[in-house]
């Protein structure tokens, strides 16, 4: 990732995605590619990747690419995010893609596509977005 990109994300990088091991491929305001290792850690109690992990990861594309297209004029919040559960997990690499569908004034639509080592479409999901204003003193 670009200093440029990281600086423009101030610390969306950090946390949550360290922990689940997220991997910043590219990184444009029209889109956003990730991978993500699975690693126990990342498992429900039935040796599948745990749901809440595509939803994590969908979110973290969406954000960044959002977070990119507004850039100094605004930040971006998730208010929603819809992931549909296609194919179970259970080792390899997660493949994450997110395009925008929609970006206005006020709000955001994006899509995400999680997929595994071979292609296929484990979870497939929309995030919105609400663009607001940056925040003071910044």
């Amino acid at each position: 990732m670009s200093e440029a990109a990281a600086a423009l994300l101030g610390g969306v990088t950090d946390g949550f995605n360290t922990v689940l091991g997220t991997e910043y491929v590219e990184l444009t305001a029209d889109l956003v590619v990730l991978r993500c290792p699975v690693t126990p850690q990342l498992m429900q109690p039935h040796g599948i990747v745990h749901g809440g992990v595509y939803c994590s990861l969908g979110e973290t594309a969406v954000s960044i690419g959002g977070s990119i297209w507004l850039g100094d004029r605004g930040r971006v919040v998730g208010v929603a995010n819809h992931t549909n559960f296609l194919r179970a997990t259970r080792e390899g690499v997660l493949h994450v893609r997110a395009t925008p569908v929609h970006r206005g004034r006020s709000q955001q639509l994006w899509r995400h596509e999680v997929a595994d080592e071979a292609g296929k479409l484990v979870a497939v999901g929309e995030v919105r977005l609400a663009n607001l204003d940056p925040v003071a003193g910044s």
